[in-house]
């Protein structure tokens, strides 16, 4: 470690609208307690990600990124080489600087998988993934691995994938486990909520929620109300980053 602090060592997150983000603030903190004085984490709010070019040229200091919505796979054409992992999920969150280029990871599938978990239970054995962004395709590998099976939920579907209006009360009763990995209710919109007939959710489901700001959201309240469990973002994410923390330092 004496080494790297010789020389500035920065990282940064790439997304849009990210004054929210919960990864500077994480980061600038374990600077702070490991003493890093020349460690810096910084946020880059890109309009599109044809700006991350611009954004390189001009920061040839930097040694890695972290990547949120909406860019987990907009950024893909831009890296030199995928790690195995992120080149089958298609999604990727973490970005290192090598010699041979940028390298892209995905950490959100050892995150999402580390803190579901402690939450399954035997019955949960099929999933509904609400959305289809970037972090969902690191959800669906994980139920993948864990033989899970899974049905996407979307505004617009593709082939195998379901609709808001789909989800009747017999498929809310097979697939147990919730997971929203959506936007809405990220603060400060914090009355947005998947639109799902949560009168149908009981105390054999499990919500889990990407969304850590609120700690408990709409989607999360409304399942607990019913006797549902319930869990949301934070821990996925400490994981991620300090997956994501190895990879700049190995």
């Amino acid at each position: 470690m004496e080494n790297i602090e010789k020389k500035k060592f920065r990282l940064g997150l790439i997304g849009r609208n990210i004054s929210y983000s919960f990864s500077k603030g994480y980061f600038t903190k374990k600077f702070e307690d490991l003493g890093l004085k020349h460690h810096s984490y910084e946020n880059f709010d890109l309009e599109t990600i044809e700006q991350f070019e611009e954004l390189i040229k001009s920061n040839t200091d930097i040694k890695g990124f972290n990547v949120t919505i909406p860019y987990k796979q907009a950024i893909i054409p831009y890296l030199s080489r995928l790690h195995p992992k992120a080149k089958k999920i298609g999604a990727v969150n973490t970005i290192k600087f090598t010699k041979k280029g940028l390298k892209g990871y995905n950490t959100d599938v050892y995150g999402f998988k580390k803190s579901l978990k402690p939450h399954l239970k035997e019955h949960h054995t099929k999933a509904l993934i609400l959305g289809t962004g970037g972090a969902s395709k690191a959800v669906a590998f994980v139920f993948d691995e864990l033989n899970i099976a899974y049905k996407f939920v979307s505004r617009n579907p593709k082939q195998n994938q379901l609709t808001y209006s789909d989800l009747t009360n017999d498929i809310i009763d097979k697939y147990t486990i919730l997971v929203n990995c959506t936007p809405l209710g990220t603060h400060p919109n914090i009355t947005d909520k998947p639109d799902i007939p949560y009168t149908y959710i009981q105390g054999k489901h499990l919500l889990f929620d990407l969304i850590y700001n609120p700690e408990k959201t709409a989607f999360l309240k409304e399942g607990e109300s019913r006797g549902a469990s319930i869990c949301n973002g934070l821990k996925m994410l400490e994981l991620q980053a300090e997956k994501a923390w190895d990879i700049w330092n190995s």
